[in-house]
């Protein structure tokens, strides 16, 4: 269908526009100062127009990304599907697709054991559930069935003149969807994108190949290394289908409610001890994390962790290869967990994402779920004391 919605605004939020505290009111008196050098530079050299560039007061950036990445990026964006071809015959192979499904599978497969498992859910509200999760489509890696770009005119005339072209073809490409039925076929990343996502309408979690790469998948690696990375990833596209938001619609894509007057009374009780959980973590001075703007990856990441562990563990009463560089594989599970989310990011970056993101910074995806989880206690011998440690009465699990 047709949709309108309103555009963005200059800065990333409207808190940016009303908050009062010093660093707000810093950063709108610098955007004013931006605009003025834009307008400025409608007639300045490159080298004018290179010293003054946006992105150094909101997110600390000291330089613009080289020429190289920002055109690959713009590739990607213009012709995804095309660049994917060629990514994906060089970096994923017809056996890592086999196994990443595999994993799914068998994540999959633990979701519905905690379901079943589950003491505050009705049995009802479980077998709609289950049916959900049954009703899941995947697609890994690539799209069965490739972009066309036939009538996008790709020349050496202009950089600027080939991404305007591209952009044409693209509202062309979306124009002409109206009316018609809608293609579950198509994907909205690129085969290179190393990222993942949960489609509600559409019931469907998409992982491009650009992320079942190391660190977050290697068919070399050992399982536990590849449960506690991309396991943990599946897992949280899964859980998305069951968050504050995803939960609202059923196994067909539709916004419906088919919860049980209780047991939503049940699962808002516990989400909002997530939030709570998220709220007191201090980002950055007197900056705390948003639990409520975050709920919804919080959820993901503590359900899909959790998965994740189940489904290892049923994977290594098949194979356990013991302890590997003097690590348990529990322990490489969780250090598989924490090495994907390492991050290095500057005070402004954080200052910015805390308000804009619904994900939490790096380290509180990390240390947040593990720390509602008794299998991390026991694998790294943690006690109270500990900095990690919550008290048992504390912890949070909803899937």
């Amino acid at each position: 269908m047709l949709q309108a919605y309103q555009g963005g605004l200059g800065l990333p939020d409207r808190d940016y526009y009303l908050k009062d505290d010093e660093r707000s009111k810093n950063i709108r008196a610098e955007y004013v100062k931006h605009l003025q050098s834009m307008f400025g530079l409608l007639g300045s050299d490159a080298a004018a127009a290179q010293k003054k560039a946006n992105g150094k007061v909101l997110r600390g950036t000291t330089q613009m990304q080289p020429r190289r990445k920002r055109v690959l990026y713009a590739t990607d964006e213009a012709v995804g599907e095309a660049l994917g071809q060629l990514y994906v015959q060089k970096t994923f192979s017809p056996a890592a697709k086999a196994k990443a499904l595999e994993m799914v599978n068998n994540l999959q497969e633990a979701f519905k054991e905690h379901v079943r498992d589950l003491d505050w859910m009705s049995e009802e509200t479980k077998k709609q559930a289950l049916d959900k999760l049954n009703a899941f489509a995947v697609k890994i890696g690539y799209p069965d069935k490739w972009k066309s770009y036939e009538g996008l005119e790709v020349n050496r005339d202009a950089y600027a003149a080939n991404v305007m072209r591209a952009n044409k073809f693209a509202f062309r490409r979306d124009v002409n969807k109206i009316g018609k039925p809608v293609d579950r076929t198509e994907w909205f990343m690129s085969p290179p994108t190393v990222n993942a996502y949960y489609n509600p309408t559409m019931n469907e979690i998409v992982f491009p190949a650009g992320i079942l790469q190391p660190p977050f998948f290697d068919p070399k690696a050992d399982d536990a290394v590849n449960y506690g990375g991309m396991g943990a990833v599946i897992g949280h596209e899964l859980t998305h289908g069951f968050d504050d938001q995803g939960a609202q619609y059923d196994k067909e894509g539709n916004l419906k409610n088919w919860w049980s007057k209780e047991d939503l009374e049940q699962f808002t009780n516990r989400a909002n001890a997530v939030a709570g959980q998220y709220d007191k973590y201090i980002v950055l001075d007197k900056l705390h994390v948003n639990g409520k703007l975050t709920l919804g990856e919080n959820i993901a990441d503590i359900g899909g962790l959790n998965i994740a562990y189940t489904a290892l563990q049923k994977a290594l009463q098949k194979n356990d290869p013991g302890n590997i560089a003097g690590l348990t594989p529990e322990q490489r599970f969780f250090l598989a967990w924490a090495q994907i989310w390492r991050i290095n990011a500057r005070d402004e970056y954080l200052s910015q994402q805390i308000l804009t993101d619904p994900h939490s910074p790096g380290r509180f995806r990390t240390n947040g779920p593990v720390s509602n989880m008794p299998q991390f206690y026991k694998a790294f011998g943690c006690d109270q004391g500990d900095q990690l440690f919550r008290a048992e009465n504390e912890r949070v699990k909803i899937w």
